[in-house]
């Protein structure tokens, strides 16, 4: 490991077996990790074991008891300090994103950007975990309501964003008074168990008892165990639309909460009174940035048949400029598919749009030889498809993107809204009815609507999430601190007598 880290001038962010706050020391098997850029192995992790797992969560619920009670701005403040550690690292730990997960190094450091920019909300957010206050309907009483920390929150993340999406919860959970433990992707475990690290020095340097924050690693069985777990009241998985309903239902059948990012198909629509200029950067960034491999990925392009011809030309004409390599290489547009199995299911993708008499306009292919050797490498394709096609319907984490053309923005909207999902959508135009129509009730269902910017992208600032079998989960931004929190109504009566609410009468005498 130290061999490949040096190699890619990456100084390790203590790579180490410790014990106590770095939970995935223990006796269980080893878990590999190989990096998708070249197929070399990366290191060997070990998985937690089912006691470890139970250790785990005994440190948790304890360290809950003292976490909850210190103070909300003190542990904000905690929380800046974690943001200043990932400033710190953010080059090393951004280079690993990108090599061990295969996006492109702007991409690996913007993730690690993403992770300071949420420990600065969090740290505002400190200080404004507000409640309400309401008027009562009886005299001499007052009302209001406050929030209360959960206990421990569950983090269950994917590999396309293998740390940023865990800080989204962490961190809020954090402030709110929560204490996370985080199962990463068995695709990316080093990189969590660096960003591990890197906040238990913090944590430690402020004496804060182990199991505020933990980390367990393994494979689908290490997260059922976290599902289960009715010591866990909230679990925030993010990943595949099939994960997420088995989560979900596991959940519920214990009355836990469960937060679910899922999976996204997501649409942009092109009108006639579209600034191309911007448009096409959009479409090529959404469907090719990060190989295809994000949540928010451009999978459709629904784009008005007086122009349908003209933005197909300046697409195929845009991916003849994409180069496909090494992601480390800042030369490069496109890195590689997360490992082999993805690059089947793209080769899947292909092959149903050919049987259902789609026609590729940018030929589909996979990549070998030099600079290729791990297999992971595919090229970004293009292909003309009818809107009902089967496999439209069905999120693909490739670069693949289906063309399709539309008479009435009306049509145009009932396209994008025709697919299980309802992640992000877009609409790219200049006429003020058009937008409003697409932001209205009549216009796009997805969690996530723009206006002249693509689908991927979203801004820390906002919730993150989609509906129907997206989730309906909301993280990051806005009011999202909510989920990690417990709302509690109270009613205090200042006065010397007991009014009954709605003015009921119940004549029992009290002592005197």
């Amino acid at each position: 490991m130290q061999t490949i880290l040096e190699k890619l001038a990456i100084k390790p962010i203590n790579f180490g077996t410790s014990t106590g706050l770095n939970a995935w020391a223990s006796e269980g098997e080893l878990l590999s990790s190989f990096s998708p850029v070249d197929n070399q192995l990366i290191a060997k992790v070990t998985q937690t074991t089912f006691e470890d797992y139970q250790q785990v969560i005994t440190t948790a619920k304890s360290a809950f008891t003292t976490w909850r009670n210190i103070p909300a701005p003190r542990r904000g403040e905690i929380v800046r300090q974690m943001g200043e550690a990932f400033r710190v690292n953010k080059s090393e730990l951004g280079k690993l994103v990108s090599y061990e997960m295969g996006k492109s190094l702007q991409e690996g450091l913007g993730e690690v950007q993403e992770i300071i920019d949420i420990c600065d909300f969090a740290v505002g957010l400190s200080r404004q975990l507000y409640g309400l206050t309401m008027h009562s309907e009886r005299p001499e009483h007052r009302m209001y309501e406050q929030y209360h920390p959960l206990g421990i929150v569950g983090i269950i993340s994917a590999f396309n964003f293998p740390v940023a999406v865990w800080s989204w919860n962490a961190m809020l959970a954090l402030v709110c008074g929560d204490v996370c433990v985080w199962k990463p992707s068995e695709k990316t475990p080093l990189t969590a168990i660096a960003c591990q690290n890197i906040i238990t020095a913090v944590l430690r340097n402020n004496q804060i008892p182990e199991g505020v924050s933990s980390i367990i690693t393994g494979n689908y069985q290490v997260g059922e165990w976290l599902t289960a777990d009715t010591r866990i009241p909230l679990i925030s998985a993010t990943g595949s639309t099939r994960m997420g309903k088995i989560v979900g239902a596991t959940v519920a059948t214990r009355m836990g909460k469960s937060l679910l990012e899922l999976g996204g198909n997501n649409a942009i629509i092109i009108t006639p009174n579209a600034d191309l200029s911007i448009a096409i950067p959009a479409v090529v960034f959404g469907a090719v940035g990060t190989a295809g491999q994000r949540c928010t990925s451009t999978r459709r392009l629904i784009i008005h048949e007086s122009i349908y011809e003209t933005v197909k030309e300046r697409l195929v004409k845009a991916y003849k400029q994409l180069r496909i390599g090494n992601p480390l290489d800042e030369n490069n547009h496109v890195g590689p598919l997360i490992d082999t199995k993805a690059v089947e299911a793209y080769q899947s993708a292909i092959e149903a749009v050919k049987q259902e008499g789609g026609t590729m306009l940018v030929v589909s292919e996979v990549l070998y030889g030099e600079g290729y050797e791990s297999g992971c490498y595919v090229k970004p394709c293009i292909a003309e498809v009818k809107p009902d096609f089967r496999i439209v319907k069905h999120e693909t984490f490739a670069p693949i993107l289906y063309l399709m053309s539309y008479s009435t923005v009306e049509e145009a909207i009932v396209i994008q809204n025709d697919v299980p999902q309802g992640l992000s959508s877009s609409i790219f135009t200049l006429d003020m009815r058009e937008a409003e129509l697409f932001l209205s009730v009549n216009g796009s269902d997805c969690g996530i609507a723009n206006v002249n910017i693509g689908t991927s992208g979203a801004e820390i600032g906002g919730a993150f999430g989609g509906e129907k079998e997206t989730g309906g989960g909301r993280e990051s931004g806005s009011d999202a601190w909510k989920v990690y929190m417990r709302r509690q109504t109270n009613t205090i009566n200042y006065g010397k007598q007991l009014p009954l609410a709605q003015g009921i009468k119940f004549n029992i005498e009290g002592d005197s």
